[in-house]
């Protein structure tokens, strides 16, 4: 009888078991890359080549043992392989790849761990290139994106990872060098979710709360708690029993009801990790009938929880920006990045142009773009910190040499580019002065062009397709003389041939009008103190309404001075019938100098041109705090919008309709998470908006800005103040570089318009693409003309609200067709018509690092382009010529 109890107790409880569902546990091996903190370039390029040599000796090595115990690794950053490449064979290299595609190696699409919330989104999208260039080479995919360490994370992120062809993403913090609290961090609302975008792309993200040190779940190596008494296998152990018990699918309130949970990251803040024994051991112990435990390659992890767990919740929040505020310690260098950035959409629609006639123009130029590119993926690397083993000297030395590869071939395509497009439209003759006036924005402008001349003698000039002359002037700009004329109507991505006669030009009105240091066009009215502040300023389009309203004592374009009227006499700078300059010279607070330019507002009695009030700033002296450039208006409890990375947001907590994390005031689950909300990302533009009346403030050069007063943990989601970040360590003397590097020369580039109406996303893109992409200027040399020789446009699309982000040639030549980036920046869907001046013939949709991903049908030439709201989407086109 005993026998029989016990045959049958042993039956129900092996039963017991079956019906269990077995939990499967994912123990993922990295080294967690700290480029230039830990060690220099040359020591982590070093470990790179080592620890993959190693890695695939351990792949070799264990190829036989059952699939969830063979060796794997996960590098954290395409870097790696672009190391490896660089130093080993190409039968080396072809075994890494094939490493890869068999899973035993993963690798994300990113470059190195990045910050990404100061990152324009063009210069975060080339920081993935060389991982595009590898897919289409190799014929396989990278699924994963990672963002590490930092506890920020931008909401626009998801979207462009997701169209660059990522499903998925883990993200442990640190915890440390951090104004946010640890109970914050300590309660994720979702620690397994979908990272959503405004488009509705998204992620599967593994994000874990960190109850602990960042050394276990919810940090940055998750399988490495540092009990330095227990040992290796004791560690890994309570990493495992950590997992298990996190996977609750019994409790009703589960924090984590799910079977498959997984621990990322081994190598934390050391050089090189030697670990793939251990991990295998630990994958060997801690399997048992209940607990599948699995050495992974992070993937594996995802395609189970996707297979698994279909209907995850999701998540389209921004966290704001900490770590990633850092390379405003280094704001001109930092900037200067920037420019090189906007300036490359004209330099590569010129190459587009001139490349559909000549297929091998700037091919010598492949290695320095693959370096820009590469210096793209560097250059925000997450350890701004500068607080490491690798001084703050050397690593400012290193943001100098990424910053200077990318200035030097965006100027070099640039320049070349603007001579080649003139050799291709034919010249009247020899005498003939004749110059082009060239658009890379998909729409008709209006607006200045300066064209470098050799003496400041007035001369005429006239639009061959219009025959007729126009508004024109000689200003000095940086020491050199240059010819301003009025453009009128040069077409999307296209260009208008003007010619320059000896002659004297036709009288015309002044652009503006200036008494004192009052100045007014048909637009504004405005008033520029000698201290470079702007007191006053009256919109004339809207009733003579005033613009400007002190907060906090500050004006508009305030640096922070203690009187007004401290500096040199206002002085008319330049004056024409284009434009005129004023200009401000002041020592309050520090050096500076202020340039504010109204431009010509009618046109034979019609209004024309932008209502746009340029202002040039420039800093001459070295700081070490934060200055904050002030922009205070008469506006009401307005609402602002800005472009954050691939997104416009709305700057209020997700609860009162906008798009940052709900922040709780106690750290506990009434919160979405670590929201930070003292500088918010600056990319194009910022705009402050009542209900039917806004300011558009368009922004080149600087990374953030701060709404009134906000704090770490408060936003002034009503404040009429905007303060543009000029530089600083805003985290105090240990983050960032010290004195601005010594730098002592400064730039800052804004342009304000007004709006009597409610706040419109694609105007307020539109204005801050036309002012931070000036019309190109060129001379028209060609004896044997490919293009018109008056006018030409190469790209139209049907509908205003979806705007051409970027034309150039694709990464593998012309011959595999252009490559066109759009942006639907409206909240609706759309399906505009895309014309070329020759027709498409064969398209495809690609992600944003150019692999293709689905074949088009153009009909007639033709393309219709479907865009899901809030979506930019890259195609592939290639045409008849």
């Amino acid at each position: 009888m005993k026998t029989l109890l016990l045959i049958v107790s042993l039956a129900a409880s092996v039963s017991t078991v079956r019906a269990q569902a077995v939990k499967r546990l994912y123990l993922a091996n990295d080294d967690h890359t700290d480029y230039m903190w830990t060690a220099s370039e040359a020591r982590y390029d070093s470990a790179f080549v080592q620890m993959l040599d190693y890695y695939l000796r351990q792949i070799d090595s264990t190829r036989h043992n059952p699939d969830d115990f063979q060796a794997r690794w996960n590098c954290d950053g395409s870097y790696w392989l672009r190391t490896y490449q660089t130093y080993r064979s190409p039968a080396q290299f072809d075994r890494l790849m094939n490493a890869i595609r068999s899973g035993h190696i993963s690798s994300p699409l990113n470059s190195v761990v990045s910050t990404y919330g100061g990152q324009p989104t063009e210069a975060m999208l080339r920081g993935m290139y060389y991982a595009g260039k590898l897919e289409r080479q190799y014929t396989l995919r990278f699924p994963m994106a990672i963002a590490m360490e930092n506890q920020t994370l931008p909401m626009g992120l998801s979207s462009l990872w997701a169209g660059s062809g990522a499903k998925y993403s883990w993200r442990g913090v640190c915890g440390c060098a951090s104004r946010l609290s640890r109970t914050s961090l300590a309660h994720r609302p979702h620690q397994l979710y979908r990272y959503m975008g405004p488009d509705g792309r998204s992620v599967i993200m593994k994000w874990y709360s960190l109850i602990g040190e960042n050394t276990g779940l919810g940090g940055y190596s998750e399988t490495r708690p540092l009990r330095k008494t227990a040992g290796i296998a004791a560690n890994f152990a309570h990493t495992i029993d950590g997992l298990t018990a996190l996977c609750d699918t019994v409790s009703a309130q589960s924090a984590y009801p799910y079977n498959v949970a997984g621990a990322f990251g081994y190598g934390w803040d050391d050089l090189s990790t030697f670990q793939a024994p251990a991990f295998i051991a630990a994958a060997q112990t801690g399997t048992t009938p209940t607990r599948r435990v699995r050495v992974s390659n992070e993937e594996d992890f995802f395609r189970d929880v996707e297979r698994s767990y279909p209907s995850l919740p999701s998540e389209s929040v921004s966290y704001g920006n900490e770590w990633d505020l850092y390379p405003v310690s280094m704001n001109e260098t930092t900037a200067q990045v920037r420019r090189a950035t906007e300036k490359l959409r004209s330099a590569e629609a010129l190459a587009a142009l001139v490349s559909l006639n000549d297929t091998a123009f700037a091919a010598d130029l492949t290695p320095a773009r693959q370096q820009a590119w590469d210096a793209y993926g560097l250059y925000w690397e997450h350890n701004w910190t500068a607080d490491g083993p690798v001084t703050r000297q050397e690593r400012a030395n290193w943001q100098l040499r990424q910053q200077g590869t990318i200035s030097r071939y965006v100027d070099t395509l640039y320049s070349r580019s603007v001579r080649a497009l003139g050799r291709q439209i034919r010249a009247a003759d020899a005498t003939a002065r004749r110059f082009y006036v060239f658009n890379s924005l998909s729409w008709s402008r209006s607006d200045a062009a300066d064209l470098p001349l050799p003496s400041t003698r007035p001369v005429r000039v006239i639009d061959l397709a219009e025959n007729n002359e126009v508004a024109s002037q000689v200003i000095q700009k940086g020491g050199r003389a240059y010819l301003r004329i009025w453009a009128e109507n040069v077409p999307s991505v296209g260009y208008k041939v003007f010619e320059i006669q000896n002659a004297t030009p036709r009288p015309q009105p002044m652009a503006a009008k200036v008494t004192s240091d009052v100045i007014e066009n048909a637009y504004y009215r405005l008033r520029l103190r000698p201290s470079g502040v702007i007191s006053d300023l009256v919109d004339r389009r809207a009733g003579n309404r005033p613009v400007v309203q002190p907060v906090g004592g500050r004006f508009l374009n305030d640096l922070g001075t203690v009187n007004p009227d401290a500096g040199q006499k206002v002085e008319v700078e330049n004056a024409g019938a284009v434009s005129v300059t004023l200009k401000a010279v002041s020592s309050d607070p520090v050096p500076h100098t202020v340039r504010v330019t109204l431009y010509k507002s009618s046109h034979q009695g019609k209004p024309t041109g932008p209502a746009r009030i340029d202002i040039e700033d420039s800093i001459q002296a070295n700081f070490g705090d934060i200055k904050t450039w002030a922009f205070s208006f008469n506006l009401t409890r307005p609402t602002t919008r800005h472009e954050e990375l691939g997104a416009v947001l709305t700057a209020r907590e997700e609860r009162r309709g906008g798009h940052y994390a709900n922040r709780s005031r106690t750290g506990g689950a009434a919160g979405t998470g670590p929201a930070r909300y003292d500088w918010l990302t600056f990319n194009h533009f910022a705009d402050l908006s009542e209900a039917a009346y806004g300011v558009t403030l368009s922004n080149l050069d600087c990374s953030f800005f701060r709404l009134g007063g906000s704090t770490v943990d408060s936003l002034w989601e009503q404040s009429p103040q905007l303060n543009a970040l000029a530089g600083g360590q805003v985290d105090g003397p240990e983050l960032g570089i010290r004195q601005q590097n010594g730098a002592t020369a400064f730039r800052y580039q804004f342009a304000l318009t007004t709006h009597p109406a409610a706040f419109d996303a694609q105007a307020a893109m539109r204005f801050a693409l036309e002012h931070q992409n000036p019309l190109v200027t060129g001379a028209v040399t060609g004896l044997v003309g490919n293009y018109p020789p008056m006018t030409y446009s190469l790209l139209t699309v049907s509908d205003r609200n979806v705007l051409l982000w970027g034309l150039k040639t694709s990464e593998e030549g012309i011959s595999n067709g252009l490559i066109a980036r759009f942006w639907n920046i409206t909240h609706t869907a759309m399906a505009p018509t895309l014309r070329l001046a020759m027709p498409i013939s064969r398209a495809w949709q690609t992600t944003h690092i150019e692999t293709n991903e689905r074949p088009l049908s153009p009909r007639k030439g033709r393309l219709t382009l479907p865009f899901a709201p809030s979506q930019l989407n890259t195609y592939r086109l290639q045409v008849q010529r």
